[in-house]
């Protein structure tokens, strides 16, 4: 037998050794054994965002001379981020797990884990004609033409977050205090206000639309809409811990689902073309024959021409260089972003992100969280990629909806 043999047999003898002693110590600087197993991830309808330098801000004339899209040079982390907005159909979903949720307590399916927590059993089949789960529907008076719907307003869903802002201040200003105070409650009702397509629009008839947009099959696929703020934060939350439900026994949890931050959405947005106005890249909003590229409301009102009256189904019109439908028009989007005016001149330049977590005591315009993208209704000034604009985070509307983000871990794709 060779000595080169010899040799490869001796190495694989003590890697076998040293992989067999598990925390044993063997002398050598090894590292911790037997971690969990990472080889990144792709989550299912999400598109790599590259991580890049790009220049923020307004692209064409600031018609308004508002002033509060101040060119800058900024760099941003590679991310996931959803292809299309949340459609009703994924949405329903959230809202279907709320409802079960809800059921199951109901009728008191508990089991013991191996710690003695109490949990769901989402294994026992519900049967929602038990007269068990009768307070789930309107009841008496509340009930309309004897039908038997389902009360929403019971479809809470609370979540947590940790305030790394304030961790991160407790050495370095003195700031003492226990862990539960960085712990932080939100309780939201998470079934989409329909009624916004009636309240949103005086003089006009759209009840069509708040009885059938969210619960037609034929809107499946439309972005869900009437979802506030806390709302959208809600489901990332749930999303989350959905996605770390299944995944495998030896990786560890990724992640968390959120919402993009103002300059990552317009990182996104942009697709690679440095300075230009709209995300397909071009200075116009119809192509060379003429067909508009998105879903806006060109000239005087003509809202049918570019083929949606209202919105319409969320992977519409051509993808950008991202391959990320309707990051103009269709609607409007949430940001993870508190909006000021002046945010551009104190962001940091490295994944800048102007965040403030508004309590409801709060003064109104400590409230205000950026939308971007422009809607629907919205002119083409809106459907711009540098073009700022904001929203009540407690309101919604029949024109905002939303996408997740997902922060990518380890070296970026881009730089293989």
């Amino acid at each position: 037998m060779s000595r080169n043999i010899l040799s490869r047999i001796g190495v694989l003898a003590m890697l076998f050794i040293i992989t067999s002693c598990g925390v044993k110590e063997s002398g050598q600087l090894t590292g911790v054994l037997e971690r969990p197993n990472w080889t990144g991830i792709n989550p299912f309808g999400m598109i790599y965002v590259p991580s890049g330098t790009l220049h923020i801000g307004q692209s064409d004339q600031d018609i308004f001379s508002t002033y509060t899209q101040r060119p800058r040079s900024v760099s941003i982390q590679g991310f996931y981020m959803d292809d299309t907005e949340v459609t009703n159909n994924e949405y329903r979903q959230f809202v279907n797990w709320v409802q079960d949720s809800i059921a199951h307590t109901l009728m008191g399916d508990f089991i013991e884990d191996d710690f003695g927590n109490e949990r769901l059993d989402w294994e026992f089949e519900l049967d929602y004609s038990d007269e068990t789960l009768d307070e789930m529907y309107y009841q008496g008076d509340m009930a309309f033409d004897g039908k038997r719907s389902f009360d929403v307003s019971q479809y809470n869903y609370k979540y947590e977050w940790i305030d790394w802002k304030k961790a991160s201040t407790y050495t370095e200003y003195g700031v003492e205090g226990s862990r539960t105070s960085l712990i932080q409650k939100e309780t939201a009702n998470i079934y989409p206000d329909t009624l916004v397509w009636i309240r949103d629009f005086g003089y006009s008839y759209n009840e069509p639309m708040t009885r059938n947009y969210f619960t037609h099959p034929a809107f499946d696929d439309y972005p869900v809409v009437g979802i506030d703020w806390k709302q959208a934060k809600a489901f990332c939350h749930w999303r989350t811990k959905l996605w770390n439900k299944y995944k495998g026994a030896n990786e560890p949890n990724s992640e968390e689902f959120r919402l993009p931050t103002e300059i990552e959405w317009e990182h996104a947005a942009r697709g690679g073309h440095e300075l230009a106005p709209y995300p397909w890249g071009g200075y116009y909003v119809r192509n060379a024959k003429g067909c508009l590229l998105a879903n806006f409301k060109p000239g005087r009102g003509n809202y049918p021409e570019d083929g949606g009256q209202y919105t319409v189904k969320a992977d519409a019109y051509f993808p950008n260089d991202y391959g990320l439908y309707c990051m103009a028009g269709n609607v409007a989007e949430w940001t993870e972003d508190a909006y000021a005016e002046n945010s551009y001149a104190h962001e940091h330049d490295l994944n800048p992100n102007y965040k403030y977590d508004a309590k409801d005591e709060d003064p109104e315009v400590y409230k205000r969280k950026v939308i971007r993208g422009g809607s629907w209704k919205d002119i083409s000034y809106f459907l711009q990629t540098g073009t700022r604009h904001w929203e009540y985070q407690d309101t919604a509307k029949s024109y905002i909806g939303f996408r997740c983000a997902l922060t990518f871990l380890g070296r970026s794709i881009s730089d293989f």
